[in-house]
């Protein structure tokens, strides 16, 4: 099979499209066909060297969906989806025409979902589902309040919590785009680079402040956060930003009797990651949940042009097709 693998950290020129033997499925795993797999911003920092868990040689790539062509005779021919923090790290990725997976990983993709669209949505829902449901506990009738509404994982959050009866609150440096799904299902819309946050989010909930903040921003946004805190409001953070360190008022913190939840998927591998896409998977079949923008599709050969366009920011997801041919 053909697949883009590195065998050193640096600059993304290491990545090289290979040949490499097809995987066979064994009595406890299966083979899937990729149909399409998406670039994030991890598999980036990955090939830098920044994953310092990562072995070598390795052929990177975390989300995936494809059809299963070995294993089970009730999987073969099975549309399936995943995801995992160790797949492209220290076990082979899915930027490759195929892949071998745990049988106990694999979950039917919805009928709604494309193939690029089911790809795109891995790491960016199951972020947003384990933050604002799992570490969250968001309840019918809180208030959620977003901080990077306008991002993949802030957009999913936004989607979640309505979808588990919440009201929310989408915060971005700039107007949400008209079309996006944060912007058609959040309540309130505050553009931060021209209205005051606390303010807004305090008009917002009569003085009382939010149950649960996620902030996608990081950094310098969590002393801003922890001041949206309702008592004994919880503060999800995912990301740090470009400041690692940040201060913050203790007295404040424990007064209010806040609570502090990391989310870091990496920890979670393509099995336990299955666990959290089959509790999605509901809202994806019924409608409730929209897939990343996906802007760009490139044919494997094309991986590092892929990585470099997700190294700069690029707006909507990138997804690279397999079976697409270079022309």
């Amino acid at each position: 099979m053909r697949a883009i693998e590195f065998h050193q950290f640096g600059d993304l020129s290491q990545l090289q499209l290979t040949n490499r033997p097809d995987p066979e499925a064994t009595a406890t795993t299966a083979v899937v066909r990729i149909e399409a797999a998406s670039v994030n911003p991890s598999d980036v920092k990955n090939v830098l060297g920044a994953m310092a868990h990562t072995t070598l040689p390795r052929i990177p790539g975390r989300d995936y969906s494809g059809v299963v062509i070995d294993g089970p005779a009730e999987w073969v021919g099975q549309p399936v989806w995943g995801t995992g923090g160790d797949v492209g790290f220290t076990r082979d990725g899915t930027h490759a025409e195929s892949i071998e997976v745990p049988i106990a990983s694999l979950v039917r993709k919805p009928d709604r979902l494309s193939h690029e669209s089911a790809a795109s949505s891995g790491v960016t829902f199951i972020t947003a589902w384990i933050g604002v449901a799992e570490y969250g506990g968001l309840s019918p009738g809180e208030t959620l309040v977003v901080i990077g509404a306008g991002g993949g994982v802030g957009g999913a959050s936004i989607q979640i919590g309505k979808y588990l009866g919440a009201r929310a609150v989408a915060i971005s440096r700039h107007p949400l785009p008209a079309g996006s799904a944060a912007a058609k299902v959040a309540d309130l819309r505050i553009d931060s680079t021209k209205e005051d946050v606390s303010t807004g989010v305090r008009s917002f909930t009569a003085g009382r402040g939010a149950d649960l903040v996620l902030d996608a921003a990081g950094g310098p946004m969590l002393e801003t956060a922890l001041k949206l805190l309702a008592p004994r409001g919880r503060l999800i953070e995912i990301t740090a930003g470009k400041e690692h360190r940040v201060s913050f008022d203790l007295i404040d913190f424990y007064r209010n009797e806040s609570q502090l939840f990391g989310v870091n998927t990496l920890h979670r591998d393509l099995t336990q990651s299955a666990r959290t896409i089959r509790e999605l998977a509901p809202g994806f079949d019924s409608g409730a949940f929209f897939p990343p923008l996906v802007s760009r599709v490139l044919p494997l050969a094309a991986a590092p042009e892929a990585y470099q366009l997700v190294a700069q920011g690029q707006s909507g997801r990138v997804v690279l097709l397999p079976a697409l041919q270079t022309k």
